[in-house]
């Protein structure tokens, strides 16, 4: 399974990845990780948080059903929502097809300047010890 570099992860299954800074703020967009959908099997269902809302690293933001049981989406980093996937209502497939591009879930805003809010994170070899682990 795929372990992209250009992101970090979470103990939890999702990937974060900066996609762009100003001086204030920072947005990270958010998705589950290659290994995460895999074990869930063909999702059938997503809900995420709207556009506004303040998230809590590490609390539930939303949730993934697929055909074998429903799971908690968990928020990698803290701030506000600045973007949902609409295009996962209609096909929430996608994220099994493409969790690291097309599938991905929300984008945060996260506030502070220049530091990576993701550093804390794990990096591709450190998840890929926790998939191993497991």
């Amino acid at each position: 399974m795929a372990t992209p570099e250009d992101r970090r992860y979470t103990e939890q299954h999702e990937w974060a990845q900066v996609q762009g800074s100003t001086g204030e703020a920072t947005v990270v967009r958010m998705g589950l990780t290659d290994h995460a959908q895999d074990a869930l099997g063909d999702i059938v269902f997503v809900q995420l948080p709207d556009v506004g809302e303040e998230v809590v690293v590490g609390t539930p933001i939303g949730e993934v059903e697929s055909t074998k049981s429903v799971s908690d989406v968990y928020a990698p980093v803290a701030g506000v929502v600045t973007a949902r996937n609409e295009a996962l209502e209609a096909q929430p497939e996608t994220v099994n097809s493409d969790p690291y591009g097309a599938g991905w879930l929300i984008e945060i805003r996260v506030s502070g300047g220049g530091e990576d809010p993701t550093a804390a994170l794990l990096d591709a070899a450190g998840y890929q010890a926790v998939v191993d682990a497991s």
